[in-house]
Order: structure tokens, then C-alpha cells, then sequence
């Protein structure tokens, strides 16, 4: 289709229309196996933005594909016409009723978002799905959303109330509960709103019609069911049988996936906060099996939580940095866990509960091992279930857990024989499936694993989903649990509900949207399971090489494709963590790990150019990530965008110039050294206002940020003149102090504080002469000069690093990467693994010296201070913010806390780039500007960073210390 046909409405719209390449490609995908480019994507502002996209699409016959955080599994958030995102402005609360319990939102309301913000109202939504700090209430409507707490809270389609919506025709139709007259009177009405209630009440009034729906679909006891149109539940009302409940057309419209019409306002019905007591047994299996049969029993208890994870997904959490933590109440192997919460209002209550469970548990002689978890614990083994779906994107190569058969829901008394069935048919095709979710729903979340890359696998993903709907069927349940019929699924809607009963949704649908413009491929005339995969089938594997060893992902391109878009790269600022901190500020979806990681897959698997890396849209992806390692840890695929874009910057520049700046800040060791000759002349030029605007102005760099000044004297000059008049006579062991480029020339004096604390607790300080860290070249791309470094300084560092002799640095950026980009790019792995094992940031050293009772408090003074901590990106990823505080909580009356911040938003050079300065100030101001600005004068500001200090400093005019400074300071 001609895009030129797309201007007038571009034009026409208060938000936005974009149809280039790149947002195209970034809303080709979801979390599902699906790729489909849309002609374009739209970002209304307004309903009459919305209308006249309604409009336009009916008028040239394009469907619209409503979107909203874009985690859908089964494919309903893909398609070939315009993709409607309402996540960037449809997002207000709008009202609370505390008295009705209700609440009033906007659909790209996150679900976690809007619990923090009932929570003082006593209330909360109760469906929790493991996307829950990302998703979106429009979507978890659109989808009818369960998640872990459904069998005490029910599914979003219990909960919403209200929909106002917009229709085909452009009109504006709000749908609630109604009475039988009303119902009548809406019938009468001479519009599309009429024509709808007409068309429900012709197609549902006869009951041999509804004792056909209710013989073929889905069992009424299974709450999760999904599988097509709701008319199951329509047919519940008074309108058409003898109860006394009024009809309400949200029932249908929740879970129809955008198909009938576009929401653009929810109201939902809200429940108390859950009882504060609380604590969960974690009940062990040997077989999955046993699992399966344990459920029934368990389940007569008042359980809040009935969740299985099995032990592919265990294995998983393994190799995941965030989750390794988490692993802290696994006993021995087993093949599943059931997670079992119980609630009280008191102690005796949450105790006699216990009591009763561990008593079932052991009368069934079916589990091995019932820890029992408290308080946070919960909390932590919840992590690690909501963490699984993501982690089954770490399996290396391409073969993975795939989405097509993980939504199937039976009956809870079925569930055991349906298990047992369902094994035996993966058994029959080679397959260890992956069982994971909802086992007190009924609902089981099992993925075949498969390459669909390969034709043959891409057969086999149809097979499977064929076989697997006959056994569904045979048990009556539903095909569709909480995940949606998308593409994947809507298929199988005929066969799984009945022709008879299949018509009835087709010409439902034809009166809501009778030329299909809504959401066009799902739950009606579905598109082909097995057609539009994310990755083209039998196609050779383009060739990339690289200077980093991406070998541990197979390549850099499997190394992108580890994202399966489950978006956990999209949670808000208040959910906590780093990544993504550019996202945070634009809620720009080509700011997001995902979206990074998918533009590049994208193009290096089907650009046209020899240098795949060579285009604008890579470039423009980039732009904007900070390299904060946030994604390296907190992905539950560990994506490591900074990696990828570290090799992406290296390989275009092979294409493209490198600027004068970039080599400027590439090389700023080697200037500072230049500097040095003359500091103070030096430091005079970068402070006076006059030349330092001058060099700003030349190199690109913002006007209203200080540039960092040297130190009098440099550490390793301090280091020649004093390092063997301090060492201790009888040292406890010995360790290399690594002077990295930052400290030696701009922060000498915090560096003269480590090596004086080090000295002063008894420990030998050697020094010899090593290369700087690299971390310059890295974060510019200049990879070949990093590469060097780095096999300097492991050939330097090998012959001496050992667990006796380790090795210690002050600055993140820089010791870290001995522990990560050096496994990249140094050419002896061995050596190189060797050094990194055995090196750590100094707050490491320290607190591991802590735990072996080599450093006491006695040490300290016993004057009280108050800090708070702000953690580096790389600390955080790669080490982790505990250890700093440990160690300033070793004097008795310090009273230390951790500023709840992400990224501090300067990132080494970025934040100096003028282009980047208004967003570099935005991330600071998200957590950290006003925590430091609230904090009282005589509170002590920490930030181990370099780069972090000098934000805070040009953020809120408050200086901030090294924590090493202050444990130095406060020795007796």
C-alpha cells in the first residue's frame, strides 16, 4: 500500500502517526513467534484522535491492532495495519471510590502502578500476571488476565464493571451492568448500539442455543476460559435465564482482544488488601506426577497462591545473576514445587492453617520436603516463579520453550489425568515439555521445545497444537486460559467450541465491526498458526563477525534474538531496578532493551547491506542506551544491550567517521596524562568560564555541565612517594590495587583513602604497572583499542592474581570489566576467567573480610552518622549495592540506607553529550535528584561512581563521598 495515503491523517492527529522503517520494525513483534510489519503506528492523544483513526481505517479498509505494554504471547498485538499504541497517553487514574470499591482508569494504566496508588485507599486489583510490572489494564481486558492470585481474587473479567468505548461507526458507547428494561430499551435504540443488543438477544435467547454453548464450551467450574467470546457467561444473566443477575456486556468484551471495539476508559471492580499475615510452604516432588496429584487436596485448603514451577525452569535460574538469590529454599533437585500461600488476619489463625496443610501434604505422602517461608522470603521465591517465563528465553541456540499449547486450563479434578496424558503425548513426539504456572487454576503452562527456524519444527508446532486440542477437548476445557486466542489459538476456536457455536461469535462479530477493521486475524478468521513466524523458516543463517566472543549466545544475532519480548524492560520508574533508564524518560518503545534487541535482529537478519551494521536505524536505536548493564541482570533473558551496542558502535564506525569527540573521550586517559604537565594551567582552562565554553562549544559538549579537574597529584605519582612507608609489618594477606584511569587522574585523593584503609586493616597493598581499564574505548566502540588493553592486562595480571592474592579497584566501570567485557575480548579465555574469578570492587573485598571476622567494628569509631547510598549501574549488575552496605554499617552508629534509585542518568560521557543532556537530567530526576534534595544537610550523600558523583553534584549542588572515604575517615 502506498504510505502517502497516511499523511492527511498524520496530519490530522494531536498525537502520533510514524510509518518509517524503524517503528515499523519495532511493532512487528510482541512476545509471541509472530512477525508482522505494520503499515504503520499510531499514538493517540485524545478520543477524537482515536476516532479518526477508526475512521480512516474503515474508509480505506486497514485493520487497527490495539496495543498497549505489548507482551501478548499469542500474537494479538501484531498485524499488517496500524498498530493503535495507547501505552504513552492513555494513562490516567482517573477516579477512586473507596465506598463502591471501584476505580476509573485509562487502559495503558500500569497494573502495579495502580495498586501502589490504592494501596492507601486499602484496596487493590486483584488479577496478578507475571508481566503485572508492565502490563497494562487495556491489555489484561483485552486478554482477561489472571495470573497467581485468581483463585481467591477471580480474573480481570470479574472485576470490570464499565467500558466506555468507541465503536466501528465512530460512535461513543459506554457499556455497563443494565437491568432487563434497560436491556429492552437498548434494543429499541436506531444505532449501532442497538443493532449490537438485538443481535445478542436473537443470538442467545433460545435454550437450545444456550444448552449448546454450555455443552460445548469450556466447563463452567473452570474460571479461567477464554477460548473465543464470552456467551458462556452472557447467557448467565436474567435477560436470558431465571437468575437474578442484570446483563453486562463488558462480559463479552473482556477477553475479545480489541475485536469488537476500541476501549478507551475501564472501570473495574476493586477488593480490600489481602490479609498482612502470611506465609508459604514450598512443597518438593520428585515426579511431575506427584505434583499433579497433590493439587486436588491442597486446594481444599484457603489457598492464596497454588503455583508450580518444574525443574527446566529451575535449572534456568541457575545462570540468572538477579535470580541466583532467590534459590535460597530449594532442597536438592526437584523435578517440580508447588508454591502454597496462605493469609490470616493473625498469627494462631496463619498457624493453625499451616498446621493443617503440612498435615494434607504429609497424608499424601507425595511431596519430600515443605519449607516454609516467611516475610520476604515469599517475596523472593515469588520473584523467581514471576521470573521463569523470561528465563526460558536463557536456553543457548535456537531451539526454544515455545508459546502455542502453555494456555490450557481443565478442571482441577482433571488436571492429574490430563497431566499424565499430555506427557505421554510429548513423549511420543521426543519431547520434554515445560510445566509451569497455574496448577491451582488448572491451568498448566507446558511448551514444547522447538526450533522454528526449521521447517520441520514449524510442522511439528502444528502437530503438537492439533494433538493437544484433541486431548483439551476431550476433557471439556478450555484451550484458552489467561493468555488470549491471538493467532496462535484462534484456529482451533471452531473445533474447540463447536461450527454451531463458532457462527454465532462470526456474526456477533459482524454486527460490532462488520468490516473487520478491529484487530483482524484473531478469535474470528484467523490467521495461519503456522505463517508470519518471527524468523524466516529453512533460511540460511547470516554470517556476522565480530571482535567481542559472543560465543556463550552462539553469535551476536542469537545474542539479540535471546529477547522474547516479554518486555520486562518496560516496568516504571516505582517498580525499582535500572533498566531501562532512557525508556523511563521517553516511554519510547525503541528505548527499551526489547526494542533494541529486536532492531537489531531485525536488521542484521535482513538488511541488504556487506555491513549489516551500517544503517541509520541501528544508530538511532542506540543513541540513547547508557550502557548501565541494567538489562544484564535484570532481563530475565540477560540481554546485554551494553555489549551489543558496544559492538554495534565499532562496527559502524567502520562505515562512518569517528567524530572528534568520540576520540576525545575515548582517549581521556592518555589527555589527562598530557594535562598533567601542567595541572594547575589545566585545570584552569576547563574551569574559566571563558575557554572551557569554548571547548564545550567545539566538541559538542553541554554548556551547563563543570568538566572534571585533575587532582594535584596523581595516584600512581602519590603511590611511587609513599605506597612502601604504609604497608603493615605483619599483613594479613596481600592485594593488588588496580589504579584505574578515573582515580589515578581525577579522584586521587579517594584512591589514596583506599590504599591508607587497606594498609590500616592489615593488608599488604602491591602495585604494579598495568594498562588502564579500557572502559573509554568500550563505551565509544573503539573495540580494537580495548582489545588490546585488555590482553596487556590479563598477560600483566595472570601470573599474580590468585584467591590468596586478589585483585581490588575502586571505580565499577573499570575493575568490572576484568569480570565482563574482558571474557569478550581477551584472546587467552583461561587467563582471562582466571583474573575475573578473583577480582572484585573493593566493597566486595571488604565485605567478604567482614564475614571471615578479619575486620571488626572495634576498628571504628563510635560517632553516629546518617548516610544514604547511591548505587553505579555496573555495581548493581555485576557486584551488587549490598556490599557497600555492609561495610558502612560496620561502625556501630552509622545509620546507613540505600536511595531506591536506578541509573543516575550521567553514564560517563552521555550525560555530557549535549544532545543528551535534557535526558540525562530527566533519569537523575526521576529517584535520585528528589531523594538528595529531601535529605537533611548532615545526612552523608554516597555514590561510588565517579560519573554518579559529578550528576549528583550538577543535580542538586550536594557533594557526594566514596564510601571508602568515610570508612577511612572514621578508622580510630
Amino acid at each position: 500500500m502506498d504510505k502517502s495515503i497516511l499523511t492527511p491523517l498524520q496530519n490530522q492527529l494531536e498525537g502520533q502517526l510514524q510509518f518509517d522503517t524503524l517503528i515499523t520494525a519495532l511493532y512487528a513483534t510482541d512476545a509471541s513467534v509472530y512477525r508482522r510489519i505494520p503499515l504503520a503506528v499510531a499514538f493517540p492523544k485524545t478520543i477524537q484522535d482515536v476516532k479518526k483513526i477508526i475512521a480512516f481505517a474503515s474508509q480505506h479498509d486497514i485493520g487497527i491492532i490495539p496495543r498497549t505494554a505489548g507482551t501478548s504471547l499469542a500474537g494479538q498485538c501484531v498485524g499488517d495495519g496500524i498498530v493503535v499504541d495507547v501505552s504513552k497517553y492513555f494513562t490516567k487514574i482517573i477516579a477512586v471510590d473507596k465506598t463502591k470499591k471501584t476505580v476509573t482508569v485509562q487502559p495503558g494504566v500500569i497494573r502495579d502502578d495502580l495498586n501502589r496508588f490504592l494501596k492507601p485507599y486499602g484496596l487493590f486489583f486483584g488479577p496478578n500476571t507475571s508481566t503485572s510490572n508492565r502490563c497494562m489494564i487495556g491489555g489484561m481486558v483485552g486478554n482477561n488476565s489472571s495470573g497467581t492470585t485468581s483463585i481467591q481474587y477471580g480474573v480481570t473479567r470479574d472485576k470490570v464493571l464499565e467500558l466506555q468505548t468507541i465503536l466501528s461507526d465512530g460512535s461513543e458507547v459506554t457499556f455497563s451492568e443494565i437491568s432487563l428494561d434497560d436491556f429492552e430499551a437498548k434494543r429499541n435504540l436506531d444505532t449501532l448500539e442497538g443493532e449490537i443488543y438485538n443481535q445478542i438477544y436473537t443470538e442467545l435467547y433460545s435454550k437450545e442455543i444456550q444448552q449448546q454453548i454450555t455443552a460445548h464450551f469450556p466447563k463452567r467450574e473452570i474460571h479461567r476460559r477464554n477460548t473465543g467470546y464470552a456467551i458462556d457467561e452472557l447467557i448467565d444473566s436474567e435477560v436470558f435465564s431465571t437468575t437474578n443477575t442484570h446483563f453486562n456486556m463488558c462480559k463479552l468484551l473482556t477477553g475479545s482482544e480489541g475485536t469488537l471495539a476500541f476501549t478507551t476508559q475501564i472501570t473495574l471492580q476493586l477488593d480490600e488488601l489481602p490479609p498482612e499475615e502470611t506465609l508459604m510452604i514450598a512443597a518438593h516432588f520428585r515426579t511431575i506426577d506427584d505434583c499433579m496429584r497433590a493439587v486436588a487436596p491442597v486446594m481444599q485448603h484457603s489457598l492464596f497462591t497454588c503455583e508450580m514451577m518444574d525443574k527446566t525452569i529451575l535449572d534456568c535460574t541457575k545462570n540468572n545473576i538477579e535470580q541466583l538469590k532467590n534459590r535460597f529454599f530449594i532442597v536438592d533437585d526437584p523435578e517440580a514445587i508447588l508454591m502454597l500461600e496462605l493469609r490470616a488476619n493473625d498469627t494462631n489463625h496463619l498457624e493453625q492453617q499451616k498446621d493443617k496443610l503440612l498435615k494434607t501434604l504429609d497424608d499424601s505422602k507425595l511431596s519430600y520436603a515443605n519449607p516454609i517461608l516467611r516475610k520476604e522470603e515469599i517475596d523472593k521465591a515469588l520473584e523467581l516463579r514471576k521470573a521463569g517465563l523470561g528465563l526460558l528465553g536463557n536456553i543457548v541456540g535456537d531451539k526454544k520453550a515455545v508459546a502455542c499449547i502453555e494456555d490450557t486450563a481443565v478442571a482441577i479434578s482433571d488436571l492429574a489425568n490430563y497431566i499424565s496424558e499430555f506427557t505421554d503425548l510429548m513423549k511420543s513426539y521426543d519431547q520434554q515439555a515445560v510445566y509451569y504456572a497455574h496448577a491451582g487454576a488448572g491451568e498448566i503452562h507446558l511448551r514444547p521445545i522447538l526450533d522454528l527456524k526449521k521447517s520441520k519444527d514449524v510442522t511439528l508446532f502444528k502437530k503438537i497444537t492439533d494433538d493437544v486440542a484433541s486431548l483439551v477437548k476431550k476433557y471439556q476445557g478450555s484451550m484458552s486460559g489467561e493468555h488470549g486466542d491471538g493467532i496462535v489459538r484462534a484456529g482451533y476456536i471452531p473445533f474447540m467450541i463447536g461450527e454451531d457455536n463458532y457462527k454465532i461469535l462470526e456474526r456477533i462479530k459482524r454486527t460490532f465491526d462488520p468490516n473487520f477493521i478491529f484487530n483482524p486475524g484473531k478469535i474470528i478468521d484467523a490467521y495461519p498458526m503456522d505463517q508470519k513466524l518471527r524468523y524466516e523458516v529453512d533460511r540460511k543463517e547470516p554470517e556476522i563477525d565480530t571482535i567481542f566472543d559472543f560465543t556463550d549466545s552462539m553469535g551476536i544475532l542469537r545474542a539479540a534474538e535471546k529477547c522474547n519480548g516479554s518486555g520486562d524492560c518496560r516496568k516504571s520508574v516505582e517498580a525499582g531496578g535500572t533498566m531501562c533508564p532512557s525508556y523511563r524518560a521517553t516511554k519510547n518503545e525503541k528505548d527499551t532493551t526489547r526494542g533494541r534487541a529486536n532492531t537489531l535482529r531485525e536488521f542484521l537478519t535482513n538488511s541488504e547491506k556487506v555491513n549489516k551494521f551500517d544503517n541509520k536505524e541501528l544508530k538511532e536505536v542506540f543513541d540513547l542506551c547508557l550502557s548501565c548493564k541494567g538489562c544484564a541482570s535484570e532481563c530475565p533473558s540477560n540481554v546485554d544491550v551494553a555489549a551489543l551496542k558496544a559492538e554495534f558502535e565499532y562496527q559502524y564506525q567502520k562505515e562512518n567517521r569517528v567524530s572528534l569527540r568520540t576520540k576525545l573521550f575515548a582517549h581521556n586517559n592518555r589527555l589527562n596524562a598530557i594535562g598533567r604537565i601542567a595541572p594547575g594551567l589545566t585545570n584552569f582552562f576547563f574551569s574559566n568560564t571563558l575557554t572551557s565554553g569554548v571547548l564545550k562549544s567545539i566538541l559538542g559538549i553541554a554548556k551547563q555541565r563543570n568538566l572534571p579537574l585533575l587532582s594535584k597529584q596523581s595516584l600512581e605519582g602519590w603511590c611511587k612517594q609513599n605506597i612502601k612507608k604504609i604497608q603493615p609489618e605483619q599483613p594479613i594477606k596481600s592485594v593488588y590495587f588496580f589504579i584505574d584511569e578515573f582515580t589515578n587522574h581525577l579522584d586521587a585523593e579517594i584512591g589514596i583513602d583506599a590504599i591508607k584503609l587497606l594498609t590500616r586493616l592489615n593488608y599488604e597493598v602491591k602495585i604494579i604497572d598495568h594498562k588502564e581499564s579500557g572502559r573509554t574505548f568500550i563505551s565509544k566502540g573503539l573495540l580494537k583499542q580495548a582489545k588490546m588493553l585488555a590482553n596487556l592486562n590479563i598477560k600483566t595480571f595472570s601470573n599474580h592474581i590468585t584467591a590468596e592474592t586478589p585483585l581490588v579497584g575502586l571505580e565499577p566501570s573499570a575493575i568490572l570489566t576484568f569480570r565482563d567485557e574482558y571474557l569478550r575480548l581477551a584472546d587467552d579465555k583461561e587467563k582471562a576467567t582466571s583474573v575475573a574469578t578473583h577480582t572484585f570492587l573493593i566493597d566486595e573485598f571488604l565485605h567478604t573480610e567482614i564475614e571471615k571476622g578479619n575486620i571488626n567494628a572495634d576498628l571504628f569509631t563510635t560517632d553516629t552518622k546518617t548516610i544514604k547510598i547511591h548505587g553505579h549501574c555496573h555495581q548493581k549488575a555485576l557486584s551488587g549495592i549490598h556490599n557497600t552496605f555492609s561495610i558502612l554499617n560496620l561502625p556501630k552508629n552509622f545509620n546507613v540506607t540505600i536511595i531506591p534509585s536506578g541509573c543516575c542518568g550521567m553514564a560517563g560521557s552521555f550525560g555530557y553529550e549535549k544532545e543528551h543532556y535534557n535526558i540525562s537530567m530527566q533519569i537523575g530526576e526521576q529517584t535520585l535528584f528528589p531523594s538528595v534534595r529531601k535529605t537533611p544537610k548532615d545526612t552523608i550523600i554516597v555514590a561510588v561512581g565517579t560519573s554518579c558523583r559529578h550528576q549528583i553534584k550538577d543535580g542538586t549542588q550536594r557533594e557526594a563521598l566514596h564510601p571508602i572515604s568515610i570508612l577511612k575517615n572514621a578508622l580510630v
